[in-house]
């Protein structure tokens, strides 16, 4: 039984090709299903109307809906990176292509925002020890890609 609630991502015509990028990227992932258009459709006959995929084992719907709507920022995918090479790999090839922002977010050739968030930074910027938990955080605000040892780093500075 297909998961009762996925996002839908709404692309112009790259539905199917991103819906590979991403699942190539990722443990665990994998195209579901492919709806085509049919006659009584907006799209052309044949062409690809919305992909089905599961990345990690979360399902989602990729929907080729014309040039009408764009992503933004207010809409990410969030990624638990458990190392920095993990961090590393993600950054560089869904940022291929795309744009990079501040604090593990960027842009992918498609448009889409993504988080790429190690655990570990994350733990750092709510520690308990809140003098550390704040150096943690202004040493993040500084970075792009997050370096989980210069954020721990700063965490353990007195």
């Amino acid at each position: 039984m297909a998961q009762k609630v996925r996002t839908c991502l709404w692309f112009d015509h790259e539905a199917e090709e991103a819906a590979n990028f991403y699942v190539s990227l990722f443990p665990n992932s994998r195209i579901v299903d492919i709806a085509h258009y049919n006659e009584a459709g907006p799209g052309k006959p044949g062409s690809v109307l919305m992909v089905t995929f599961q990345l990690a084992g979360v399902e989602y719907l990729a929907l080729n809906g014309g040039p009408i709507f764009k992503f933004t920022e207010a809409i990410s995918i969030s990624v638990d990176c458990v190392d920095q090479a993990e961090v590393d790999r993600l950054w560089e090839k869904l940022g291929e292509g795309g744009s990079y922002s501040r604090c593990g977010w960027l842009k992918d050739r498609y448009g889409l925002s993504w988080q790429i968030a190690p655990s570990r930074v994350v733990e750092l910027i709510s520690g308990p020890d809140k003098a550390g938990a704040k150096r943690a955080m202004e040493a993040m605000m500084t970075m792009a890609k997050l370096d989980i040892a210069a954020v721990e780093a700063a965490y353990n500075r007195s």
